[in-house]
């Protein structure tokens, strides 16, 4: 059975919304986009190779697809063996009720109920299905109890103070379990988790 895991850049407050530049992302007019370069060394780099190394599969919100399809494709796996060799190969899933006609090379669009489609893609054998930022389908997984196996959480020491956040009002109260941490040299905070079910309250 394949596991299920997110990887998503967070700021310190939770947005995930435009990392990577400033017109990733506009939506709801966010101006704040690119907030994660400065900090992109060579130990975020390391943490990110490993990951793309064990994916088998993607699984991802049609935002963040068509983000990816606009670059990737362009990078030859020559140029980038393991993260662009690995997304322009693997079997890629979409979750999208809009998106008809995807170009990209091995892309499948999920049709009916996302939750169904994907305990079905757990099932099969495999390495991991790999979900990268896709908040809204994220938001909806996690929702769903133990669908997500594994939550590898880069935090960047930068507040931005409104954006799109992983975990907003309203979500599911989970407790989660760290089994691995590590600080890159620009102040990266990379942690993995795995969920534990309800968190356990009590006084002090």
């Amino acid at each position: 059975m394949a596991q299920l895991t997110l990887t998503t850049f967070l700021t310190l407050d939770g947005v995930m919304q435009g990392p990577g530049g400033p017109e990733e992302d506009p939506r709801d007019g966010f101006d704040l986009g690119g907030w994660l370069v400065p900090y992109a060394d060579e130990g975020m780099a390391r943490h990110v190779a490993t990951w793309f190394g064990r994916a088998g599969a993607f699984l991802l919100g049609r935002v963040t697809y068509e983000i990816f399809q606009a670059y990737w494709p362009q990078v030859s796996a020559e140029e980038d063996p393991v993260v662009a060799g690995r997304l322009n190969s693997l079997p890629k899933y979409v979750a999208s009720t809009t998106l008809q006609q995807p170009q990209w090379e091995h892309t499948t669009v999920l049709e009916g109920d996302t939750v169904e489609a994907v305990h079905r893609l757990k099932e099969q054998p495999g390495d991991e299905i790999q979900i990268h930022g896709s908040g809204a389908l994220a938001r909806s997984l996690m929702a769903h109890d133990g669908l997500i196996d594994v939550y590898r959480l880069l935090v960047y020491p930068v507040v931005l103070g409104r954006g799109r956040r992983l975990f907003p009002e309203g979500a599911v109260p989970t407790a989660l379990r760290l089994v691995e941490s590590d600080t890159t040299p620009a102040g990266v905070a990379v942690h993995t988790y795995v969920p534990e079910g309800r968190p356990v309250f009590g006084s002090v």
